[in-house]
């Protein structure tokens, strides 16, 4: 495998919507359980890869607000997996520098997955080296709309159309971070499925047949080569002026 490439071109966010746990693991005859454990482990490599390219944010798309609409027994696996990683993963990842943030709307959780939550947060919230932003019971429009609400209760006094887009912005759920330049979607699906809606809005937007569990580091360089490229081609097409 070729090494991962080191342009400077590469992108400083990264969002990945992680799909494909489920088919990965019937085509092997498997268990639920396993696809999605494999996908669980597979955010390890990946943090380890983007944090040796130099890549500063990192969102995986973990758990969406459509995903209470599964059974009941999926949807306890996936807390139990978000609670493994919270407890093991995480604080594994921060002895290296890494800064975790839970991003969507977790009051929702019971209080032994918050507690864990707050943990980690605490825990890692002055390293310095990758941010890994983990989306869970996220929604694209439930986003808009609390960052929406929480602008009226900041501004009171103010009616909607004084609210700027800076505005709302700065009360999404992940203010803290640039917008990410660029999307990845494994499992050969082609659509946001109500992922950062506003943020990706000017995105690069890479969809791969290879399912999660399966993507690789080769796939990752992929991926950040197709954005380097089409950032290249952008960068030398002519202006209106020099068309003219």
């Amino acid at each position: 495998m070729p090494p991962l490439s080191k342009t400077r071109e590469i992108p400083r966010h990264i969002a990945v919507i992680m799909d494909g746990n489920r088919r990965w693991a019937r085509h092997r005859g498997l268990p639920l359980f396993a696809g999605h454990y494999a996908g669980a482990k597979r955010i390890r490599s990946v943090v380890q890869s983007c944090a040796k390219l130099g890549i500063e944010f990192l969102t995986v798309f973990a758990f969406s607000t459509e995903n209470w609409k599964r059974s009941q027994t999926e949807v306890s696996l996936l807390l139990g997996l978000l609670r493994r990683y919270l407890q093991v993963d995480a604080k594994d990842l921060a002895q290296h520098g890494v800064r975790l943030k839970i991003v969507g709307n977790y009051a929702q959780f019971d209080e032994r997955t918050q507690n864990l939550i707050r943990e980690v947060h605490d825990l890692t919230q002055d390293n310095n080296g990758l941010t890994l932003i983990i989306a869970v019971n996220y929604g694209g429009r439930w986003d808009v709309l609390q960052a929406g609400k929480a602008w009226q209760v900041a501004n009171p006094n103010l009616g909607f159309d004084a609210m700027t887009e800076s505005d709302l912005s700065a009360h999404l759920g992940m203010a803290f971070a640039p917008s990410p330049e660029l999307l990845i979607r494994t499992g050969g699906e082609s659509r946001l499925s109500n992922f950062m809606l506003w943020q990706l809005a000017h995105a690069e937007m890479y969809f791969c047949d290879c399912f999660w569990p399966d993507f690789s580091d080769y796939d990752l360089q992929e991926a950040i080569d197709h954005f380097c490229a089409v950032k290249a081609r952008n960068l030398t097409l002519p202006t209106q002026s020099e068309a003219a």
